[in-house]
């Protein structure tokens, strides 16, 4: 009789949103952390969080459209925009967008400029033997071979940021292209997510494409050093990014590029991957649940994003962010 009813007084004492399921939806940039993040998550708290990977436009769409509990972009939405659509935006960590390529004996590596990266995707360098690449990679045999250019057939915060790049970079990628989640490329094939990029660009020879560090890694695709705006060749790593995230001041709404930094070290494609949040929640063990994995992956998923070459916060980011979450509501009313 005892141990039912120590059974019982255990089972009412658990915290109701240990039982609560969130759904979400949004960019891949992020996928293999959250995916750990998740897990983890998971493990230690029993709520589950079901996620997919469908691209930042959609993932936009759908926490706009009230049909999940949260959505996931690398695109950032403005102060207005989040205003006017009635949510939150809060960052999870930076990241880097790699160059990879496919080239017959030719590994990690190959040299580009900043102007050279745009020149190749708008479709006026056409080889990879072209006087312009193998100007600057002397020490390398580049094969007479066509690039092939593969780029995100969805909408898409990697691509956001990338073309941000482009166009802070390049006059005539500006003035023709411009930057945002779709854009109307000048040349190449089209991969769904950062998977669908990398995997055009495997199995590919001659292919170029831009994924999230972590792709480039579990594909085992070899990727450049791109010269930053100091006329440094830097690779996508940890700390190149950490140089980059350093010389723009994030602002209260959270909305911020940090492509083309200054700094001797700084990687220029690199950006911040953001959750959002409906203001007004309308099931407050969801929303208890949701603040409670923010909190967790500030305190605890450090170490899981350094594993996959994610840069985390720094804490005084982190404290905006969850000063940010204060504003959240039920039923109009603050949630506790």
């Amino acid at each position: 009789m005892l141990k039912k009813i120590v059974l019982i007084l255990i089972l009412i004492l658990i915290p109701t949103f240990a039982q609560v399921s969130l759904n979400g939806a949004g960019a891949t940039f992020p996928y293999p952390l959250y995916s750990r993040w998740f897990y983890e998550f998971e493990k230690e708290t029993g709520i589950k969080i079901n996620y997919q990977a469908v691209g930042s436009g959609a993932g936009i769409q759908q926490i706009k459209a009230g049909t999940v509990d949260f959505g996931a972009s690398d695109s950032p939405l403005s102060g207005k925009d989040q205003k006017e659509s009635g949510l939150i935006m809060v960052p999870t960590v930076a990241g880097a967008i790699a160059i990879v390529y496919n080239l017959p004996g030719v590994g990690k590596g190959l040299k580009l400029t900043r102007e050279l990266v745009a020149d190749i995707f708008l479709g006026k360098v056409k080889n990879w033997n072209d006087p312009k690449i193998a100007a600057i990679n002397k020490d390398i045999k580049l094969p007479n071979i066509p690039i092939v250019v593969v780029r995100r057939s969805d909408a898409s915060g990697t691509t956001d940021i990338f073309t941000h790049f482009l166009s802070a970079v390049s006059k005539e990628w500006r003035e023709k292209v411009g930057a945002g989640t779709s854009v109307n490329w000048p040349v190449g094939i089209g991969g769904r997510g950062n998977a669908g990029v990398a995997g055009y660009v495997k199995n590919t020879v001659g292919a170029i494409g831009y994924v999230e560090l972590a792709y480039a890694e579990q594909n085992n695709l070899p990727y450049a050093q791109i010269k930053n705006k100091l006329n440094n060749y830097v690779y996508p790593s940890i700390e190149t990014v950490k140089s980059a995230a350093r010389y723009y001041k994030i602002p209260e709404d959270f909305y911020v590029y940090i492509v083309d930094a200054p700094g001797r070290d700084s990687y220029p494609i690199s950006g911040y991957t953001f959750l959002l949040i409906r203001k007004e929640q309308k099931d407050l063990e969801k929303a208890k649940a949701l603040i409670s994995f923010i909190k967790w992956a500030y305190e605890k998923g450090d170490k899981y994003a350094e594993e996959l070459l994610y840069v985390p916060l720094p804490d005084n980011v982190k404290k905006a962010a969850l000063k940010k979450l204060e504003s959240l509501t039920y039923m109009g009313k603050p949630i506790r």
